[in-house]
């Protein structure tokens, strides 16, 4: 598996390719947003926002455009609206710097596994309908009133998950063993950035209502 790192700080980079390679990742680093866009294709980029020739976020939203692959930021912005941000830029996760290694492998080892599924051939199923919305989970295509939603990998597993059960209340224990599928704990604001962000793009036409204390549930 390719990894390609896109880091700016020298001392960040050298100890994200030790990282990686010791995991067994071929690993290529860029330290530029232009060199990012021209970089060989890559299963996984970690990328930062800062870059010292144009904001992360427009590399996000160009890289978003080659199928299978897939984009955790490694960034220093750490503020809720910052990661909504990255989160709707298409962000498959969001580490805030300064992280732990063990943590970062285990996201990467996480998304590669959902690369993997979207990599797999399409199977004839029906769609799971709720109101407007439409999820085809084979192709991992979601349509809202007729209109296709873009979502991250993450946006899309979560939305499904809460869709498959309609009406019920989903424990967000639950929900971070389904999504996240990884070997770590998922932090409580990483879920509900995610929330956050698919309320936004799903509007007025579906609801991700809150049962406090216990999980979230997709009203019908």
């Amino acid at each position: 598996m390719r990894v390609l790192v896109v880091e700016d700080d020298d001392r960040v980079a050298r100890g994200l390719l030790t990282a990686l390679r010791h995991a067994g990742y071929e690993v290529h680093r860029v330290a530029t947003a232009a060199d990012a866009l021209k970089a060989a294709p890559a299963d996984v980029v970690l990328l930062d926002l800062g870059l010292p020739d144009g904001d992360g976020l427009d590399v996000l939203r160009e890289l978003r455009h080659r199928p299978g692959t897939a984009v955790i930021t490694v960034t220093a912005r750490g503020e809720e609206r910052e990661r909504v941000l990255g989160l709707r830029a298409g962000a498959d996760d969001y580490v805030v710097k300064p992280f732990g290694t063990s943590e970062l492998l285990a996201r990467i080892e996480a998304v590669l596994r959902r690369t993997r599924t979207h990599r797999a051939g399409p199977e004839s199923e029906a769609p799971v309908e709720v109101g407007p919305l439409q999820i085809i989970t084979s192709t991992r295509t979601v349509t809202l009133a007729g209109q296709q939603l873009s979502l991250t990998r993450k946006e899309f597993d979560l939305l499904a998950l809460l869709a498959t059960r309609k009406g019920e209340v989903v424990s967000r224990d639950f929900i971070v063993d389904q999504v996240w599928q990884a070997h770590w704990e998922a932090p409580s604001r990483t879920l509900d950035t995610h929330i956050a962000a698919l309320r936004g793009k799903l509007g007025e036409h579906v609801k991700i209502e809150t049962v406090r204390g216990v999980g979230y549930r997709l009203a019908t």
